[in-house]
């Protein structure tokens, strides 16, 4: 392999990694994000008002199902009017930092 060929592949590699790393989510930053996460979903025994739901605990859940709930609900997949409207203004990171510190919690 020539000189140019091997640093070409060495850049696409870098590159890839770099991306996998910022597909992660970051536990610190979903710590702040997941404030009106945790107004609902770390009340032992919470029901919503209207319609009557049971609310799940979520902490310790898998982060990377976290992140998929949450982009199912902003975009229309799970219906849940309060869940679309707290996902809706998320981006892809945000869901992946909240996955990150839900599933923290359980540890």
């Amino acid at each position: 392999m020539n000189l140019r060929k091997s640093s070409v592949l060495t850049v696409v590699l870098l590159l890839a990694g770099s991306a996998s790393a910022f597909a992660d989510g970051d536990a610190a930053a979903g710590r702040k994000k997941a404030e009106t996460c945790l107004g609902c979903h770390a009340i032992p025994g919470y029901f919503n008002v209207y319609p009557s739901y049971h609310v799940p605990k979520l902490g310790g859940q898998s982060g990377k199902y976290i992140e998929s709930a949450l982009k199912q609900y902003r975009d229309g997949g799970r219906q849940h009017d309060t869940m679309h409207a707290n996902a809706s203004g998320l981006t892809d990171q945000d869901f992946a930092d909240i996955g990150a510190f839900i599933e923290s919690l359980g540890k």
